[in-house]
C-alpha cells in the first residue's frame, strides 16, 4: 500500500492539535434536512447555492476557479480579502465547497484571530461551517476529524467522541482515516478508542507510529491479541 499521499493531511491535522484540546460537538441535523442547527440554537441554513455545492474530495474540475478568485494565499492564512473581506471570501468558498478541508480550518482560525464565533463577512458561526461541512457530505471522515479537532477544542468532551464514533463508521478499512480518528480519540481521552484504532491501522500496514508511540508513552499500549 501507497500512503505518501495522505502524509500532508497527517500533518495537516497533527500540527494543529494541542494536548490540552478536549472535546466536540455530535452530527447535528440530518443529511436530508433543509436547515439545520447547532447547540445554540442558530440555523446553520440552506446548502442550496448559485454555483455548487460541490464536493471537496472530487468536484477538482470546479475548484481552481473558485479558489483562484476567492482561496488565495493570502485569503487562507488570513492576510487579506482578494475580492472583498478575508471572512466574506472564506465564505464564499465554503458556500461553494461546504467541506472545503483547508477553508474550513482558515474559518476556524479567523474566528480565534477575530475573537468571535462568526468573524466579519462569515453567513454563519464557525460550528456552523463544520456542520454544513457534515450534512453535505457524511462520509467526509477529513471534515469529520476537524469538525472533532473544533469542538475539541471548545472543551465539549462527549459530544467530540459521538463525532468520531460517527467518523469511525464511514472509515471503513481506510487506514489513513482509521489513524487520524485515532489521534482525536486519544486527545479526546478516550484511550481505549484510541488503542482500537491504532491496532487496526498497524494491522492494515499504516506505517506511521506516532499514535502508537503517544499511547506508550501514555501506558496505555497493548499488543493486538494473537490470531
Amino acid at each position: 500500500m501507497k500512503f505518501n499521499q495522505n502524509v500532508g493531511m497527517v500533518k495537516m491535522i497533527r500540527h494543529t492539535l494541542a494536548p490540552s484540546l478536549v472535546t466536540l460537538l455530535a452530527l447535528i441535523g440530518t443529511c436530508g434536512a433543509t436547515f439545520a442547527q447547532t447547540a445554540q440554537g442558530v440555523s446553520c441554513g440552506n446548502l442550496a447555492n448559485h454555483y455548487g455545492p460541490f464536493d471537496y474530495r472530487v468536484d477538482k474540475d470546479k475548484l481552481g476557479i473558485v479558489e483562484h478568485a476567492h482561496f488565495t494565499p493570502a485569503v487562507e492564512n488570513l492576510i487579506s480579502g482578494n475580492t472583498d473581506s478575508v471572512g466574506a471570501d472564506i465564505n464564499y468558498t465554503l458556500h461553494t465547497f461546504p467541506n472545503h478541508h483547508r477553508a474550513l480550518l482558515s474559518m476556524a482560525k479567523l474566528g480565534e484571530k477575530q475573537k468571535t464565533n462568526q468573524p466579519k463577512g462569515a453567513n454563519f458561526t464557525v460550528e456552523c461551517y463544520f456542520e454544513r461541512a457534515v450534512r453535505f457530505q457524511p462520509s467526509d471522515t477529513i471534515a469529520r476529524a476537524l469538525y472533532a479537532q473544533y469542538l475539541l477544542k471548545n472543551g465539549r468532551k462527549n459530544e467530540s467522541i459521538t463525532q468520531l464514533d460517527i467518523a469511525n463508521q464511514y472509515a471503513k478499512e481506510n487506514p489513513f482515516s482509521i489513524f487520524n480518528i485515532g489521534l482525536l480519540y486519544f486527545e479526546a481521552g478516550a484511550f481505549d478508542k484510541a488503542l482500537t484504532q491504532a491496532q487496526r491501522a498497524q494491522e492494515l500496514g499504516f506505517p506511521r507510529t506516532e499514535l502508537i508511540d503517544m499511547l506508550k508513552q501514555a501506558n496505555k499500549w497493548q499488543d493486538p491479541p494473537q490470531k
